[in-house]
């Protein structure tokens, strides 16, 4: 990873206005426009430095994402690699849940697959079949994506980039998970599928080997990229692959019911 730029200071300085971005519910500055030449690894200073700001606060790590999977929007962003943020446990919320739009910046909902672990990762040479072994069972899933800062900034029309994207915990919000639990040998892992409809109308459909051809890919490229930072998946955690169709806006009185086929049903509504 490429050498950090930005002071221990200006780090806990972006992890603080982000978290009052998130509480607060106001956008913030993205972090290019005053750290122009931020690199990958002050980005992930900043996305630890608020993960810190969480613990510290009381909440626990239960698992990681992974974004940025597809190589279109690797090119769009500039990026040859994933990404990857925490999820955390008050960001878990069942099939069925109602939240409120007004309590979130920009929410948008993926469609992904979630991977639950029955036992520890850490090696940088794990590979599909490691992934699967150590794999509980797999669940539907939705990621709720809500940026802390501006898409385009209102003062200079520059849009964010990954590292902005990155320093903000990858974008996450919240996970929305399914009910029904398969075993990761049970299906064809690229062959599943999803619907998604807001407010009956079919607005994304897409398969699951959108996901790097197949979503165990992307856990394999998380599981050796945390390895190399000391840091092992364990037993227990949820990973969410990466998503196999685009972002869909959320408003306030949507309605999503996101069909998986034989991983069931996710429903999920916006007051």
């Amino acid at each position: 990873m490429t050498a950090r730029t930005m002071t221990d200071f200006e780090v806990a300085e972006v992890a603080r206005r982000h978290e009052v971005a998130r509480r607060d519910v106001v956008l913030a500055k993205r972090v290019t426009a005053e750290h122009p030449d931020m690199t990958l690894a002050d980005a992930y200073a900043c996305q630890q430095a608020w993960v810190d700001l969480q613990v510290a606060a009381g909440s626990k790590i239960l698992g990681h994402k992974i974004g940025l999977t597809s190589r279109a929007m690797q090119l769009a962003m500039n990026i040859d690699e994933p990404d990857f943020g925490a999820l955390l446990d008050y960001m878990f919320t069942p099939t069925g849940s109602k939240l409120v739009a007004a309590e979130y910046n920009d929410p948008r909902i993926e469609v992904e697959l979630a991977f639950v672990m029955s036992a520890p990762l850490f090696s940088t040479d794990v590979s599909h079949d490691d992934v699967l072994a150590s794999t509980d069972h797999v669940v539907a899933a939705l990621e709720l994506i809500d940026s802390r800062t501006h898409r385009v900034d209102p003062d200079d029309g520059v849009t964010r980039t990954v590292m902005d994207t990155i320093a903000d915990n990858a974008a996450n919000a919240a996970i929305i998970t399914g009910d029904v639990k398969a075993s990761p040998d049970a299906l064809d892992l690229r062959w599943v599928s999803a619907i998604l409809k807001r407010n009956d109308i079919v607005e994304e459909t897409g398969v699951a080997a959108g996901v790097q051809d197949d979503p165990v890919t992307g856990v394999v490229w998380l599981a050796r990229r945390l390895a190399g930072l000391g840091i092992a998946l364990e037993a227990g955690e949820t990973i969410l692959a990466g998503s196999f169709t685009r972002p869909v806006e959320c408003r306030s009185g949507d309605a999503f019911h996101v069909d998986f086929g034989p991983l069931g049903v996710i429903t999920v509504d916006f007051e």
